[in-house]
């Protein structure tokens, strides 16, 4: 089992920057890729970016292409998601989430929130204009 724990969310005016971060726990041995997704109030859960298990590659959903950074370090089991020149459609629950079978950072986005078989319980961001 693996445990995921965000934090970093908060409120910001549009144009501003947060950093989330997810640490993981339990099974961190696991070569597998990690990701965050979002949803906002009465949406579906989408995806956001994700970051292979070697931190090489990355994939992003089109909405954020350019403005959010998403990183990790394996020395610390911990996931970053540096968010940048936030709008207010960027306002949602943030989650962590990964998957056992999945490394790769497109093959994450490609699967999609319903594949993913960990989650941690989200972090709250909200961008004001």
């Amino acid at each position: 089992q693996v445990q995921l724990a965000e934090s970093g969310g908060g409120m910001v005016q549009a144009g501003g920057s947060l950093r989330l971060s997810c640490a993981a726990s339990g099974r961190t041995g696991s070569s597998f890729a990690m990701g965050w997704f979002r949803q906002a109030s009465g949406k579906e859960r989408d995806f956001v970016a994700a970051v292979s298990w070697t931190g090489v590659s990355t994939y992003y959903a089109d909405s954020v292409k350019g403005r959010f950074t998403i990183s990790r370090d394996n020395a610390k089991n911990t996931v970053y998601l540096q968010m940048n020149n936030l709008k207010p459609e960027d306002s949602a629950l943030y989650y962590c989430a990964a998957r056992d079978g999945i490394h790769t950072a497109q093959a994450m986005g490609l699967a999609g929130s319903s594949a993913m078989g960990y989650w941690g319980n989200g972090t709250l961001v909200t961008v004001s204009s």
